[in-house]
């Protein structure tokens, strides 16, 4: 047997069922080899004759393997426990990296092994991952956009990204490139920010042109948040890369107007929106916990549930006219915490995602959104050792996925099971 690396940069995983995050059905008996941080080899019941022997093995009876989950969507510097946006922006930005640093270690537990970052204030996310960079930090993979680009006034605008007019957009995407932003974000509607208008587009499309251009033009993808059909339109008409929400608001009192012809072109043009759908859950999960409740509290409860059954159904739709989902859960923002995305990946089987497929929207289909398709997100000779392990089967009980095991990132164990892995004397089949 080959054994010119040393043992320890070499790993075995087996368990009775792998579900590897491409959307195709589960397969049975896997055996996953990773060596110096990536995946070596992915075989069914047998070990193959390379592996040098007391390689570490593994074993977890009663438990599916599955790529290191994605979450698509995230704002590291907001707490996620319904403390108020213009509340966590008092927060000097010493403390706000200290959250994000938090809030991500959290993710890395729950087994969210990327993250894209939609939006934090000035370079503070940016620092957090040079501080990882550095080795000071056990995080997720972080994608970022930094500061987001909004309308002076608009959603966010705490962040520090306001610019108007395509000049001050073009400047502005410079700027975040020489920050070394991963992608621009750009937010085309109000949204839940004080004074902002959800339901009206921000930019004009000339406008946003002008930063998709600009961020294409030096390799950048681009990223647009929009709550209403018409800014939706926009997005698309400019070539933006992915869709944040893509609700469907047409007043301020929160009426939704589902437009079949937005969703068809979103599908046509391939795409992907990012659902969000449990920022929603834990928003009305929070106010029906308190139960004595105003009229005042009540009716806002009524309104906000009315808002999320409308938006799973409308995601429903959308699926069924094509459009490509991602999976991301708006972790941070109001009530939604940083070990959401199981849930996430539950609500896309609620508007009748299979598993797999669910899975998938936060696995390979959002790696492939990201520009990570040839990275991450797919349990796969060549492709990042980023697994997780859960007990059961999520076909099953789609909850196993709140329950990890085993959480690996590129090779580094983050969470392991009891007993730990120990090295074996030789490499026996799987009995």
């Amino acid at each position: 047997m080959a054994a010119s690396a040393p043992v320890s940069t070499w790993r075995i995983v087996r368990a009775p069922r792998l579900i590897d995050g491409t959307g195709a059905p589960a397969t049975s008996d896997p055996v996953v080899v990773v060596r110096d941080g990536a995946i070596h080899g992915v075989h069914q019941g047998r070990v193959p004759g390379d592996v040098p022997a007391g390689t570490p093995v593994i074993d977890l009876p009663d438990h599916t393997l599955l790529p290191g989950l994605i979450d698509a969507h995230v704002h590291l510097v907001l707490p996620g426990d319904g403390t108020p946006f213009e509340s966590s922006m008092r927060e000097p930005d010493g403390v706000l990296v200290a959250i994000a640093f938090a809030n991500a270690q959290t993710a890395l537990a729950s087994g969210i092994t990327t993250l894209r970052d939609c939006g934090g204030r000035r370079d503070t996310t940016l620092h957090l991952r040079r501080a990882q960079h550095l080795g000071y930090a056990s995080l997720p993979r972080l994608h970022l956009c930094g500061r987001p680009i909004t309308i002076t006034g608009g959603h966010c605008w705490y962040f520090g990204g306001e610019a108007d007019g395509p000049d001050d957009l073009q400047r502005m995407v410079r700027a975040l490139l020489k920050d070394g932003v991963d992608y621009i974000k750009i937010m085309a509607t109000g949204g839940g920010t004080v004074g902002t208008m959800s339901w009206l587009p921000s930019f004009s499309e000339d406008e946003l042109r002008v930063a998709v251009h600009e961020a294409h033009r030096f390799g950048r993808r681009v990223g647009i948040h929009s709550l209403c059909a018409a800014a939706t339109r926009s997005v698309l008409a400019v070539g933006a890369d992915q869709i944040e929400h893509c609700n469907f608001l047409a007043d301020a009192a929160g009426l939704q107007e589902f437009d079949p012809q937005v969703a068809d072109e979103v599908a046509r043009a391939g795409t992907p929106v990012t659902t969000t759908l449990a920022v929603g859950h834990y928003v009305v999960a929070a106010l029906q916990a308190h139960e004595r409740r105003t009229a005042a509290e009540q009716a806002d409860l009524d309104r906000r549930r009315r808002t999320f059954e409308n938006n799973l159904e409308h995601f429903r739709r959308m699926r069924r006219a094509g459009v490509r989902l991602v999976a991301g859960t708006d972790a941070g923002w109001r009530f939604t915490p940083f070990t959401a995305i199981a849930t996430e990946v539950a609500l896309l089987r609620e508007i009748g995602a299979g598993t797999p497929e669910a899975i998938a929207a936060a696995a390979s289909v959002a790696a492939g959104a990201m520009g990570l398709a040839d990275v991450t997100g797919v349990v796969r000779e060549g492709f990042a050792a980023d697994l997780i392990a859960v007990p059961g089967d999520p076909a099953s009980d789609i909850t196993a996925l709140r329950h990890p095991t085993l959480v690996m990132q590129e090779g580094r164990i983050v969470r392991e099971p009891a007993p730990t892995a120990s090295p074996a004397p030789g490499l026996p089949a799987r009995v």
